[in-house]
């Protein structure tokens, strides 16, 4: 009997065993159970949909064409011409205005003998430069076309940290390539803008930017420009995790200065101001590391007029609380000579409220017109260097080259931005006496300021 029942509880637990392996087996791929999906989860989800929509009927490829003078070995340097090669460049472009101005990046179109720009629509244009500004790295192109759909422009002192931006444009010429990311942080300065007097306070973010993406739009999730996309954190010229687009804000502001006067009005406030850092700061026995101090005060500028001290500290700008350098040239960036703006400044343990009247780079508060000349001879647009850069350079005069067409300071190769202060050994005056320094035979020397103010030289021989 016992047996009997061992036997029976032995078949009866493998038919238990059994049941239940082909339950699962049954319940797991024959017949999956599918939980019901609450849809209500989702009804906040953010979509991109519609700000790429949006924002692709405004985004523009271009591509730039130029001849540049290259010498292959050491005996092509005696050859004033050298050889003529065809560089081109692409990138992308934002529609600013239906009746055909597009702004883009000025390093896309630098040194550009011929530009065109392609529509969303695929129709080509070519276009003329109505106004560059090195210092932002801003560019505005037009083209002859009429009802085209213009961007939405967003402001963005209201983008918060974390906040979902969309980048447009043109990567590795793959056109209208939209990617998601979050704003990573505000008025970054990050030393790409090579120029004297650089603008650089970054929007950072996440969202993927290669190469033919410069001059794109940054864009909400409403479709509305809140950057223009430049420059990318990289070791190899790829996307490595961190983009950089400027503020929108500025580009209004260098985008109506340079449609009314052809020149973008920046302001001076005539000294230097420096990043509170752990040394400074322990010096003065500061608990916060907020603001910037005054390293420097320019005779006769606007500091030295304000009574500013230095070592100052300045916590806001018009209300604004400034947090760092680039803060504070964003602030100044938005103004024009003549403005006045209002600081809150730490003197010690006394907070200061001042009235600071800004200039312009000659010292002045009036309005600056267009003083560049351009010399058929040179082949270029040339500036008389300001006050403001005499001081800063210690220098007498010069001229800085605002831009280069087709003529001899293109074929020594000279960058724009550049400022010719001697040419073999004789100060320049005149634009007169540059061209007919520059035009004589024999060797030419020129010495000059790089864009970043460090000092350039050039060596030709011409026949």
């Amino acid at each position: 009997m016992q047996r009997f029942q061992s036997f029976l509880g032995g078949i009866l637990g493998g038919l238990m065993v059994l049941g239940i392996y082909h339950f699962w087996n049954f319940t797991n791929y024959s017949n999956p159970i599918i939980k019901p999906v609450d849809y209500e989860k989702f009804e906040n989800v953010i979509d991109f949909t519609k700000p790429s929509i949006i924002g692709k009927q405004s985004v523009v490829s271009i591509k730039s064409r130029s001849q540049r003078v290259v010498r292959n070995n050491f005996w092509d340097f005696w050859d004033f011409w050298g050889n003529q090669r065809e560089a081109t460049n692409a990138g992308t472009g934002v529609i600013y205005s239906a009746d055909g101005i597009i702004v883009t990046n000025f390093h896309v179109i630098e040194n550009a003998d011929e530009i065109t720009v392609t529509l969303p629509n695929k129709r080509s244009y070519k276009a003329q430069v109505l106004g560059t500004d090195p210092s932002s790295d801003l560019a505005i192109l037009k083209i002859q076309a009429n009802n085209l759909k213009p961007i939405a422009l967003g402001n963005s002192d209201d983008l918060l940290i974390g906040e979902w931006v969309l980048a447009i444009g043109n990567p590795f010429e793959l056109t209208s390539t939209v990617t998601a990311g979050i704003v990573s942080a505000k008025g970054r300065n990050i030393n790409v803008v090579k120029s004297q007097f650089p603008i650089e306070s970054f929007i950072q973010t996440d969202a993927a930017i290669n190469p033919g993406n410069s001059g794109g739009p940054l864009i909400n999730t409403k479709g509305e420009l809140v950057g223009i996309n430049t420059a990318i954190m990289s070791n190899s010229g790829a996307y490595n995790g961190y983009g950089f687009a400027i503020p929108v804000n500025i580009v209004k502001k260098v985008v109506r200065d340079l449609y009314e006067y052809q020149v973008v009005q920046r302001s001076f406030y005539g000294g230097t101001v420096e990043d509170i850092e752990e040394n400074f700061a322990k010096s003065q026995q500061l608990e916060s590391y907020f603001g910037v101090y005054i390293s420097e005060i320019y005779p006769e500028g606007s500091f030295d007029k304000a009574k500013l001290e230095l070592g100052d500290i300045i916590t806001k700008v018009n209300q604004k609380e400034i947090l760092s350098k680039a803060d504070f040239y964003e602030s100044i960036a938005l103004t024009r000579p003549g403005d006045v703006v209002k600081l809150q400044v730490q003197r010690k343990n006394k907070i200061l409220e001042v009235n600071l009247t800004l200039q312009n780079e000659d010292g002045e508060t009036k309005i600056v017109k267009k003083t560049s000349i351009f010399s058929k001879t040179l082949g270029a647009e040339l500036q008389p260097i300001t006050k403001f850069e005499k001081n800063k350079l210690k220098i007498e005069g010069g001229f800085k080259i605002i831009s280069l067409g087709q003529g001899r300071l293109a074929q020594m190769r000279l960058p724009e931005g550049f400022i010719i202060y001697r040419v073999n050994n004789q100060l320049i005056h005149s634009i007169e006496e540059l061209e007919n320094a520059i035009n004589q035979r024999g060797r030419v020397m020129i010495e000059g300021f790089n864009k970043d103010g460090s000092r350039g030289n050039y060596s030709f021989f011409s026949y």
